[in-house]
């Protein structure tokens, strides 16, 4: 498996914080979020890992050479619309890389290695969004209605009270998965305002032709870095993993 990391974006709502650092690169526990990012890819075996970057592109480059796993090759991707677009451009751009079996991670996902571990036991569709539920969603929530285990609709804009879960920003595509993402997210990009469109408006279309699965990772260590109330959970997670006296590998075990 391969695996493309999404890390144009400034992240302007964790601003000062972000004034001269992507969020990507935010400190959690001594090391960047990029950097727990790589360590439980490479706790799943990945070794190839494309990063989209943007914002402060030269400083992500320095921290992927001092942080990638012995074994990794990281290669980056300049995306020079991260200011004016959203991150379906980013996608865009690394479709030359989107083949095989491929995991798409948004830069502001920090997640345990047992988070991707599960999410490819469960993986069965040729796409598949890696969900988790809690009691209630907001409106900034990337919201999940299910049919079964398949993905019925997906989006910011759904109704709570029609929400069965929330997709964590982690996308695992099988088999054909990756070619008909790559041909749906080109779709949504000729449309009128497609730029500024979420690349999960891709997997909206997708939905629809019954080919999008979910996979819960509940009750596993993730957040969402976005806001600043989520520095705190981020850096309590964060310490958690790096207090563990177990090896990341020894934990996907159990």
């Amino acid at each position: 498996m391969k695996a493309i990391i999404l890390a144009a974006g400034q992240g302007r709502r964790l601003l000062p914080w972000t004034r001269d650092l992507p969020k990507c690169l935010l400190p959690f526990a001594g090391r960047s979020l990029l950097s727990w990012q790589l360590a439980a890819l490479a706790a799943n075996a990945v070794r190839d890992v494309v990063v989209v970057t943007g914002f402060a592109a030269h400083a992500i480059e320095g921290e992927i050479a001092r942080a990638t796993p012995a074994g990794m090759t990281v290669t980056t991707l300049f995306n020079p619309f991260h200011g004016v677009a959203e991150n379906i451009v980013s996608c865009w751009m690394a479709r030359d890389h989107l083949g095989g079996d491929l995991a798409v991670i948004n830069g502001d996902t920090l997640f345990e290695p047992r988070v991707l571990t599960r999410a490819r036991k469960g993986a069965k569709y040729p796409v598949n969004v890696t969900t988790d539920i809690k009691a209630a969603y907001d409106v900034d929530d990337m919201k999940v209605q299910l049919a079964g285990d398949r993905v019925a609709h997906i989006g910011k804009v759904l109704p709570p009270e029609q929400s069965d879960a929330e997709s964590i920003g982690l996308l695992l595509l099988r088999g054909p998965g990756a070619s008909l993402f790559t041909d749906a997210v080109e779709a949504v990009m000729r449309q009128p305002g497609g730029v500024s469109r979420w690349y999960l408006s891709a997997v909206e279309e997708l939905a629809a032709r019954q080919v999008v699965g979910a996979t819960s990772i509940a009750g596993l260590g993730w957040t969402e870095v976005d806001y600043p109330a989520d520095l705190a959970r981020a850096e309590a997670l964060a310490r958690s993993w790096a207090g563990s006296d177990t090896p990341c590998e020894d934990r996907l075990a159990q």
